[in-house]
């Protein structure tokens, strides 16, 4: 990709809605400069001050389940942890997710009510090949988990999900913000 980024590619660069790009642009908040009119921005700039903030801000997470009181043990947990996260309970919301925001995280359920989690992993792996993924499950021995352990690691947690296990898995992982909040 070349050092200068139309408006357009930027929002699709960093998954954000493109009047939110102008609106940084116009606030001084994108290394952008004017070529004809036209907004450029400077994707090295970018890289190096915008999405390096981005990383040491709060890390997001993507839960993808459709048990309602599971959804409401990732909110109080990620909260208490001081993660930004986002719950979404169908396969189409998941994708549509990834699509719009970046995330450090994705717990991902196997069970979904509109298709198969395979779907929500590769749209996953697409996006950003290096997402770590965590896959909850109450059938470790499925077809679809094996479809999934075949494409690439990930970790596995088995249903019933306890508290005690998000904090150790979210260790594992490497959240410094979180390994102090969670110790």
């Amino acid at each position: 990709m070349h050092n200068l980024l139309t408006v357009k590619e930027t929002a699709k660069y960093l998954r954000i809605p493109l009047p939110t790009v102008y609106y940084l642009v116009q606030r001084g908040q994108l290394p952008a400069i004017q070529i004809g009119g036209r907004w450029r921005i400077k994707k090295d700039s970018l890289d190096k001050d915008v999405l390096k903030e981005d990383r040491s801000g709060q890390p997001t997470v993507l839960v993808v389940d459709d048990d309602v009181s599971l959804q409401n043990l990732f909110k109080v947990f990620l909260k208490k942890i001081g993660f930004s996260r986002v719950v979404v309970g169908t396969v189409k919301e998941a994708i549509a997710a990834l699509k719009k925001q970046h995330f450090d995280l994705l717990f991902l359920d196997l069970k979904l009510p509109d298709g198969p989690a395979d779907d929500v992993y590769e749209a996953a792996k697409e996006i950003d090949p290096d997402l770590p993924i965590v896959v909850i499950t109450g059938y470790p021995d499925s077809n679809m988990l094996n479809r999934i352990l075949a494409k690439g690691p990930v970790t596995v947690l088995k249903k019933p999900l306890k508290p005690e296990q998000l904090k150790q898995t979210v260790r594992i992982l490497g959240h410094k913000e979180a390994i102090k909040l969670a110790a």
